[in-house]
Formats: structure tokens, C-alpha cells, sequence
């Protein structure tokens, strides 16, 4: 039993978990905060309706889809030398996450009634209002759960920042795990942790998905 887990390593391995996961929710925070603006903002875009602008973005809305995301975070963090490794995994995750996001944000706005935009028309409502006071706030509320989702997705995606030297709770499972050769402690407890965080926040937007159906 020893030597298939050893409460020793458990214990020595879990403070540099518990850091490495401090990386990986600051990964996710950041990461999401950019996803849900940028996709917001790609989702308005496209629905312009001006060619010039909405093929372009289509096309690179796609481009990002059909390419790994392990392969756009090494790609960038070679490209980008001139900043931090975390600071470049961040952005290149809330950039993948606002591709799918965006088609949560454009659902929600095709979901508003067509009777508030005639209202809003009907009203001579500068078309900025209309977006910011009537359309938004509903076409958001009906993507929250779609937006939760794809957070959890984010925070267990951040292992991938292990590729480009970034700490986070993988890379200090595995880190320990090479340096004394004591894999099955530090794996073991990184997934627990995981789940930890990822379960109860799945059963919360299970629970307000339920709320607004």
C-alpha cells in the first residue's frame, strides 16, 4: 500500500498545488473576463451586416476554432517573447473561448422578441440606447448558463499552460512528481482539486439554467 500512495508526498506536494491553483483561477478569471468582452463585441460585429467587416472576423472566427488551442499557445508565447508566459496563456484563452462565446452572445440576442426591436424603432431610440438598454441586457441574461459552462471549460483547459512554462496546478503536480519521482500524490490530489472547483460551479449553472428556463 506504501508504495502505491504515500501520505508524505500527499502532504508535501499540497502547498505547491494549492499556489499552482491560484495560477490556474487567475488564468480562468482573466482568461474569461476576455472571452465574454471580446465575444460580446465579435457577436455585435457580425450581426452588422456590413460584408467588408463580418467576413473577416467570420474567417478568423473559424480560423481559431479548427486550430488546437495547445498549438496556439505555443505559437504565441514564441511569438510574443516580450511578455510573461501567463500573460500571453491569458489572452490566447479568453481569444479561443470568445470564438464559441460569441455564438452564445448571437443566440441570445436572436432569442430577444423582435417586438422590442420595433419598440425601440417605434420609440426613435438612437440605436446605441437600443443595444445598451433593451437588446443587451436580455439577449445576456439568457446566455448565462452558456457562459458558465464555457468557464468551466476554461478551467480545466488551463492545464495547456503547462506547455508554455507556466505553473499552474498540472505543472506543479508534475514538477513535484519528476523531482521525486512520487507521480500518483501529486496527479491524484491536482484532480481532486479540480473537481473541487469545477463540480459544485457545474451544479451552479445547472441551477441557473433551470432558473431562467
Amino acid at each position: 500500500m506504501n508504495d502505491f500512495w504515500n501520505w508524505d508526498h500527499a502532504a508535501a506536494v499540497f502547498p505547491s498545488l494549492i499556489k499552482g491553483l491560484g495560477v490556474t483561477v487567475l488564468a480562468t478569471v482573466i482568461g474569461m473576463v476576455i472571452a465574454a468582452i471580446l465575444g460580446l463585441l465579435v457577436a455585435i460585429v457580425r450581426r452588422s451586416g456590413v460584408r467588408a467587416v463580418t467576413w473577416p472576423v467570420g474567417f478568423l472566427v473559424e480560423f481559431i476554432r479548427s486550430t488546437p488551442l495547445l498549438v496556439q499557445l505555443v505559437f504565441a508565447n514564441l511569438l510574443f517573447t516580450q511578455f510573461p508566459s501567463l500573460a500571453v496563456g491569458c489572452a490566447v484563452l479568453g481569444i479561443h473561448y470568445a470564438t464559441y462565446m460569441s455564438e452564445v452572445y448571437r443566440a441570445g440576442i436572436d432569442a430577444v422578441p423582435k417586438g422590442q426591436w420595433e419598440a425601440a424603432v417605434a420609440l426613435d431610440l438612437p440605436r446605441g440606447r437600443t443595444w445598451r438598454d433593451v437588446i443587451l441586457p436580455q439577449a445576456i441574461r439568457n446566455t448565462l448558463p452558456g457562459l458558465g459552462n464555457y468557464a468551466i471549460s476554461m478551467f480545466k483547459e488551463t492545464p495547456f499552460l503547462a506547455f508554455i512554462y507556466v505553473v499552474e496546478m498540472y505543472a506543479a503536480a508534475q514538477a513535484y512528481g519528476g523531482g521525486n519521482f512520487r507521480y500518483m500524490e501529486a496527479i491524484t490530489l491536482a484532480g481532486l482539486l479540480f473537481l473541487l472547483v469545477s463540480y459544485p460551479t457545474s451544479l451552479l449553472v445547472r441551477r441557473m439554467e433551470n432558473r431562467l428556463a
